[in-house]
């Protein structure tokens, strides 16, 4: 028997972090879809998708509007202490 074949391993599958959470969150579920069967309610998980998705848009236009204003107030601060500059010298 040679060296190479003790070393030998089968290759393991790769294990995603969703799949980690599928796992954590319900084993039964994480059971029946690596097994491969489909979930009854396909509906109620294309909802749930839809409601991630627009909630991800809204959390980064709130982002943005909140950077725009942080902009415009840094901007309103220099306008204000270049016009009390000018009226001073």
């Amino acid at each position: 028997m040679s060296i190479e074949y003790l070393c030998y391993t089968l290759p393991m599958p790769v294990i995603r972090a969703s799949e980690i959470g599928n796992y954590l969150y319900c084993r039964r579920s994480w059971w029946y879809r690596k097994k491969g069967y489909e979930s009854s309610n396909q509906a109620e998980l294309a909802a749930g998708t839809d409601l991630h998705r627009k909630h991800g848009r809204k959390a980064l236009s709130a982002l943005l509007l909140r950077t725009l204003g942080m902009i415009l107030f840094l901007a309103a601060i220099l306008l204000l202490v270049a016009f009390c500059t000018a009226q001073y010298v």
